[in-house]
């Protein structure tokens, strides 16, 4: 995994990183909260991170701790999606009560 995409993109329909990734590997279905960058896709150019608006895309190297989970989800959807989002849920704090 070179970049990953944390909870600060659950919600947020923007496609400004999709738009800049030069070799489409960041994916989203329609019932998808989020976006998700495809590990061995990501060429690791880095140009998703500045683009995105809510700062949601990090190097794996420097992923805040508080987002370590993303690590795992996003590599967790190209297996096995409903599976990733059960867990993007299950993370989504502003959901909980």
């Amino acid at each position: 995994m070179t970049f990953v995409i944390t909870e600060a993109c659950i919600d947020v329909k923007d496609e400004s990183c999709v738009e800049v990734c030069p070799v489409d590997c960041i994916y989203a279905d329609e019932e998808d909260r989020m976006r998700f960058i495809h590990p061995t896709e990501c060429i690791d150019c880095a140009v998703c991170e500045s683009a995105c608006p809510v700062a949601a895309i990090y190097p794996d190297t420097t992923l805040p701790e508080q987002s370590s989970a993303y690590l795992a989800i996003n590599a967790l959807y190209f297996e096995d999606k409903a599976a990733a989002r059960k867990q993007v849920d299950e993370t989504d704090t502003t959901t909980m009560a």
